[in-house]
């Protein structure tokens, strides 16, 4: 499954169905085990989803932090980490917070 995020102020992004709940959870959408269909960050709501995010992003430490003795693995076999996945979304955000525009998401592309 794929989620598109879209507002006025910015280009769609898609991601997969799981990497979108766990970036919306955070942002403080709570659903259970299944995600809408579609739903909304209102112009008001858009503050606190980008400080949960930033604020998630802040707390996360790669691997090679714990142990800087390791051998630093080839880049195709490092885990995506969640202010790579999330960069996109949080930029969206922030520019629909300046325009006071909301930020809409559906399942699928849309294409």
């Amino acid at each position: 499954m794929l989620v598109t995020f879209s507002s006025k102020v910015d280009a769609d992004i898609v991601m997969l169905g799981d990497h979108a709940k766990a970036v919306l959870n955070i942002a403080g959408k709570s659903f259970g085990n299944t995600l809408p269909d579609r739903g909304v960050f209102t112009a008001e709501q858009l503050p606190e989803a980008i400080h949960n995010i930033e604020t998630a992003i802040a707390s996360e430490t790669p691997a090679q932090e714990d142990n800087p003795d390791e051998p630093k693995p080839h880049p195709m076999n490092e885990a995506v980490r969640l202010g790579q996945r999330a960069y996109p979304l949080l930029q969206m955000m922030r520019k629909a917070q300046n325009a006071g525009a909301p930020v809409l998401w559906e399942i699928g592309t849309g294409w």
